[in-house]
């Protein structure tokens, strides 16, 4: 068992990380030297020189900032039909996400409805936003491309410009360097904002800058994307057009698309079609959620101008959805969040679709939160935030009927796996139970067996069932229960029908505290068999909810959800076959009894033949006789930056712990993972 941080081994990290992000001075204002080693962070590039040198991938930072999670390969080409753009841009960017390796804030800013758009640009007004990686894991997660931001802007972003296009080869150049930085970093491309005036004499060039970069892109990166913003124009004005036309089309048809101004007026998605011609889909509408003057007036209204959108079947941009968060709409962020993306489902409907491929895991983490634990046993008892924690989201849709019932993120209380779990509750009525869509997707499953593994944690008499939805060759749908105990489902009617009852054999893991109900594990198989037919295709995946007994309030929670193809789980390799170092050893003395220790530990797997290893994130302890295990954070890349750890002076020696995790939700055993020892 992993014991709670002793107080000697805290790490400072999420106390350094208290930094006011939003304040006028930023991490990386001088006299900020990014090739020193220091606590991780996501950040811009702010000039030319820095961009054309490649400085950045001489940083300490920039390995840190490699997304480990790839576009899924049915999302690389986007749908042809009408999409819908995501712009982030809230105070100023890189606030709580610039910590790449997690802040203290566990009520930072966070986006889960990934299943409502297909591209997420990172926004903010420096001349190269990168996006931090927390954003992209998270995104391509879900099947969601990601863009960083290319801008110049006002009588400075003319200057750089100058410099940028003042050749053929100089706007070649520039373009293939952010082409490799999208390319090495993991997103998927850029929105090139040129808000600014030009010389006449610069356009050819600005031209060939879009279109190299476009190319480039595309060679380097598939189904990658480069979106022009309607701000100047092919005659070198800075002159907002609102719609696709003949002053901005130049550039629209060397790219990927148009984010076109959101002060456009009611006629002008149909002008921009016209213009679009069989790209009508590539043609962005813009939407400030903010509401300035744009179409509907945004915020609440946000869905008048989808709704318009939609009707004329072409794409939507929605620029700073962040407004729910930044002017603290009521009555908090998490229901205002999923009141205000509820606006969009039901304007513009569910986009994306998971799983899609097993194993397929989520643990429901949001990314922040106020624990953690791992497999039932709490590491961490301290307010923290990270995107890249962040896994499959779960629609959460309450189908129809008679009762009462809620569900809804819980990352309060102490979860099963990771920082957060799925909190089901209500009023059911007499002799009824309550159906809820976790998810929707597409994964055959020919002649396999497939085995599920759930936790629950329950209150009084409430029980909760898994049901897979699977579709069948002939067209039929089959509803496959999983339960421990199918008497209460029986007895209790629903008007959504169960086919098949498979049974679950249940265990208690640990307690998450002294005083926590437990969290019981629950696993089943179901073969093709059982279903009846040899190509099903499991299509849902639901939680039903009943009582053992009369009629009365609900509450259960779900910790974790994994379907797989294999009953083992991932194998891990020995301990043996990893090699680990620690560099930039660095030693503090202090005056309360003990020393302060920096250092980076990176890990590589050598060569294994035979042998598939698909590792998400790696969880890093640290561990000392006398002092127990003390849990420090998680990397979703191969190395951690260990930032002022305070250590006993009668320590002689410690040991550092690094716990592969699987794309099934399994973590190596400690006592086998690979480790660290260094001599203090």
């Amino acid at each position: 068992m992993v014991k709670y941080p002793f107080h000697f081994f805290k790490s400072l990290i999420h106390l350094l990380s208290n930094s006011d992000a939003s304040s006028d001075h930023r991490p990386w204002d001088p006299p900020f030297d990014p090739t020193r080693p220091a606590i991780p962070i996501s950040y811009p590039i702010t000039d030319l020189d820095a961009l054309e040198s490649r400085s950045y991938f001489n940083s300490f930072h920039f390995p840190f900032n490699i997304a480990s999670v790839q576009l899924p390969p049915d999302s690389v080409e986007l749908p042809a039909r009408p999409r819908l753009l995501v712009c982030h841009d809230m105070k100023g960017g890189y606030t709580d996400d610039l910590w790449v390796q997690g802040g203290n804030n566990a009520e930072a800013y966070a986006i889960w409805h990934w299943h409502l758009m297909d591209v997420f640009v990172y926004f903010s007004h420096y001349l190269v936003t990168l996006p931090p990686p927390s954003w992209t894991n998270a995104a391509h997660t879900h099947g969601v491309k990601v863009l960083g931001t290319f801008l110049t802007e006002w009588k400075k972003g003319a200057e750089i410009c100058k410099r940028l296009l003042a050749t053929k080869d100089s706007a070649q150049m520039y373009a293939e360097r952010l082409a490799e930085l999208a390319t090495v970093l993991g997103f998927d491309g850029w929105l090139i904002n040129i808000e600014n005036k030009l010389a006449i004499d610069l356009i050819d060039n600005l031209k060939e800058f879009v279109n190299h970069l476009t190319k480039i892109m595309h060679s380097s990166v598939p189904g990658s994307l480069v979106i022009w913003y309607d701000a100047t124009t092919i005659e070198g004005k800075l002159e907002w057009q609102d719609q696709l036309n003949n002053k901005n089309k130049p550039f629209f048809d060397l790219c990927d698309g148009i984010f076109v101004n959101y002060t456009w007026k009611k006629e002008y998605p149909k002008k921009s079609i016209e213009i679009a011609g069989e790209r009508k889909h590539d043609v962005y509408m813009g939407i400030d959620v903010f509401g300035r003057n744009t179409y509907g007036g945004g915020k609440w209204n946000t869905n008048m101008a989808l709704d318009l959108l939609k009707k004329e079947s072409v794409s939507a941009a929605m620029f700073a959805p962040g407004w729910v968060y930044e002017t603290e709409q009521g009555p908090d962020f998490q229901t205002a969040q999923n009141r205000w993306w509820g606006l969009v489902e039901k304007s513009w409907g569910v986009l994306q679709s998971y799983p899609k491929q097993l194993p397929f895991y989520s643990n429901f983490d949001q990314g922040h939160g106020y624990h953690i634990s791992v497999n039932g046993s709490q590491v961490n008892n301290n307010p923290w935030n990270n995107m890249s924690a962040q896994l499959f989201q779960p629609f959460l849709i309450v189908l129809e009927d008679e009762n009462t019932m809620q569900a809804s993120i819980d990352f309060k209380d102490i979860p099963y796996n990771g920082g957060g779990s799925i909190m089901i509750e209500g009023n059911l009525k007499q002799g009824s139970s309550s159906w809820i869509q976790l998810f929707s997707g597409y994964v055959p499953l020919k002649d396999q067996s497939v085995y599920i593994s759930y936790s629950v944690k329950s209150e009084g008499e409430s029980a909760l069932a898994i049901c897979l939805e699977f579709s069948l060759a002939t067209k039929e749908v089959v509803h496959a229960l999983i339960t421990d105990d199918e008497l209460p489902f029986l007895a209790n009617r629903s008007k959504f029908a169960y086919d098949i009852i498979v049974k679950s054999e249940g265990s208690i893991a640990i307690a998450s505290s002294a005083t926590d109900v437990m969290w019981v594990l629950y696993k089943a198989t179901i073969s093709s068999d059982t279903i009846n037919s040899n190509c099903p295709t499991l299509t849902g995946i639901y939680s039903v909810s009943t009582l053992k007994s009369s009629a009365g309030m609900y509450s259960t929670s779900l910790g974790h959800l994994t379907i797989s193809f294999t009953k083992e789980g991932i194998q891990f390799p020995f301990a043996k076959d990893w090699k680990v170092e620690g560099r930039y050893v660095s030693w503090f003395p202090s005056d309360d009894g003990t020393r302060t220790l920096r250092l980076k530990i990176i890990w590589l797997l050598g060569e294994m033949k035979n042998r598939t290893y698909l590792f998400t994130k790696y969880n890093i302890y640290v561990e000392t006789s006398g002092f127990g295990t003390s849990y420090l954070g998680f990397a979703r890349v191969q190395a951690f930056y260990v930032s002022d750890l305070a250590v006993p002076n009668e320590v002689t020696m410690i040991k550092f712990v690094i716990q592969p995790c699987g794309n099934d939700g399994t973590c190596q055993e400690l006592s086998q993972c690979p480790t660290y020892i260094l001599n203090a």
